[in-house]
């Protein structure tokens, strides 16, 4: 069985940058029309490009976890310059649970919340499209190295 790979969802990362772009664009627009023409420095279209920050951290937070499915294994690794990695057995697992706001919903996007024998017991993969999915790709790899 060849390994998969999951990954959060960009989709309200994206919405966000396209929500900035938005905003500089409208900067841009009123400098062009009422602020150049009264001399004044373009410090409105250069203050709204510090909006850019938002998403952009949002997006590198994203970037910094991931999860495989690999043999009977689930690891799930975090961390831009220093990583934690976390291996599950996939038969340890006994109850995977989708979590959806009501944003998230519209989106198909969700969290998805592992549950497992031991002391630190519980795992949540947050932002993750087509939860539903993923949740029953976990449980049946996971019935699947358990021999049930």
């Amino acid at each position: 069985m060849a390994d998969i790979v999951l990954r959060p969802s960009t989709k309200f990362i994206l919405a966000g940058f396209l929500a900035v772009l938005l905003l500089i664009l409208a900067a841009v627009l009123v400098y062009a029309s009422v602020l150049r023409p009264l001399d004044q420095p373009p410090w409105l279209p250069l203050a709204t490009l510090l909006l850019l920050y938002v998403p952009l951290r949002s997006w590198i937070a994203q970037r910094t976890v991931k999860a495989t499915i690999s043999g009977d294994k689930l690891r799930v690794e975090t961390g831009f310059f220093a990583k934690s990695t976390r291996i599950i057995q996939l038969s340890k697992i006994q109850d995977v649970r989708v979590n959806q706001s009501l944003s998230q919903r519209l989106f198909n996007v969700g969290d998805v919340a592992i549950e497992t024998a031991g002391e630190a017991s519980r795992l949540v993969l947050p932002h993750f499209d087509r939860p539903n999915l993923i949740a029953e790709e976990i449980l049946a790899a996971s019935t699947q190295h358990t021999g049930l």
